[in-house]
């Protein structure tokens, strides 16, 4: 899934070049839905102004210049970390110098770039994360070393440590609901009706079999599956033949702009940037659903993490997150973040809302706390099953 496009920028397009097309005009689209946001949702900005707490408070400082001319090799998705100017301020204000940047498009693609040359920090999702930790390509981080790192929510700190020792520090998380055309689709939908649909869109990834497994009523962590529950999800999927899976969000938006989808399983920020443009768009009410963490973390053998350091350390302060929430679209790990315009957005996703949070299972590289000695198929039975699904 490429969560890390330019959100806004990418679905405006394709809503103005869509509803011009095929649907309403575009003075009809933009007239608001009887329930859509009014304020604008937060756009890509120029210059943005540089446990989970509801109450702000000061974040630290990252720290002042390198007194060596330090550099910094950078691993991440597109998008993900160069936007609005914060690389070149990064090197402003700590005096690093960013000598290689490197942006891939998949997990997979991010893989194969760590197995080829050594990176000093690299963002990571949940799956990934735990292959590099296992692998040791990557090391402990020291958080006494991230002045903001107590700020970020306790729960996605706990997710990279193994062992007593931190692996990662928290940047962006995303959630997943299944949107529906409420003109199209009347009465209250539930998850059974999405993946019992031929006119839905679900997200091409292996993960995904977490979310059948929660509309097919498993009552534990859908990312610890067992064979039986794995095979029923995967039966459940497989109901619907030439099912279409997505993995870029143009392909979500253009559906609904067009009104050629029931249902699309997406993140919040979605489901409010339809609304903002007239489209009739709600979320399927469920008890649970899941979501993803992306971490940066300090790659195995760096001779001198200085520059690392202060990378990590930048990306988890409150003002470069609250431009990442701007640019992409994501939910911030530091909820500090959360102020003005990307108030809505963080809103959207329950940042400040603990018992929302708690309601989300975070995806763990499966079968993680079952192993397959004790009856929970490995990741790479997910990952087969689903190549034998989408082919």
């Amino acid at each position: 899934m490429d969560r890390r496009t330019p959100a806004l920028a990418l679905a405006v397009a394709v809503l103005a070049a869509s509803l011009g097309a095929a649907g309403p005009s575009a003075g009809a689209a933009a007239a608001p839905a009887a329930d859509a946001p009014r304020a604008a949702l937060p756009v890509p900005l120029g210059t943005p102004s540089p446990a989970v707490s509801v109450k702000p408070r000061k974040s630290v400082s990252p720290p002042g210049p390198a007194q060596s001319d330090g550099t910094l090799q950078i691993l991440t998705y597109r998008g993900y970390a160069d936007y609005s100017g914060t690389t070149s301020d990064f090197e402003r204000t700590t005096g690093c110098r960013i000598a290689r940047y490197d942006t891939v498009q998949t997990a997979d693609q991010m893989a194969a770039s760590v197995r080829g040359r050594p990176y000093d920090v690299i963002s990571a999702g949940p799956v990934l994360a735990a292959d590099l930790i296992a692998a040791k390509q990557v090391q402990a981080i020291d958080p006494a070393k991230v002045p903001d790192y107590d700020h970020l929510t306790k729960r996605f700190r706990d997710m990279t440590v193994r062992s007593g020792k931190v692996y990662g520090v928290p940047y962006l998380w995303g959630s997943h609901e299944f949107l529906y055309d409420s003109a199209r689709v009347k009465g209250e939908p539930t998850l059974k009706d999405v993946f019992g649909s031929g006119h839905v869109v679900l997200r091409d990834s292996p993960l995904t079999i977490a979310d059948a497994a929660l509309a097919d009523g498993v009552e534990g962590d859908p990312f610890e599956l067992g064979k039986h529950e794995l095979d029923s999800a995967v039966d459940l999927l497989e109901e619907q033949p030439g099912r279409t899976y997505w993995t870029e969000p143009l392909d979500l938006v253009k559906g609904f702009a067009t009104g050629s989808l029931d249902y699309a399983q997406a993140t919040p920020y979605y489901r409010l940037l339809l609304q903002q443009a007239g489209k009739p768009v709600k979320a399927v009410e469920a008890p649970r659903s899941t979501g993803w963490v992306d971490s940066w973390m300090l790659g195995a053998g760096v001779p001198n993490t200085e520059c690392a350091y202060r990378w990590l350390a930048y990306t988890a302060s409150a003002a470069v997150q609250r431009k990442a929430v701007a640019w992409l679209g994501l939910a911030p790990a530091n909820p500090e973040a959360c102020v003005k315009a990307t108030q809505r957005v963080c809103d959207a996703y329950g940042v400040e809302d603990p018992e929302r949070i708690g309601r989300i299972a975070f995806a763990t590289r499966p079968p993680d706390g079952c192993k397959p000695k004790d009856g929970c198929p490995a990741y790479i039975a997910w990952a087969e099953r689903w190549r034998a699904l989408v082919k």
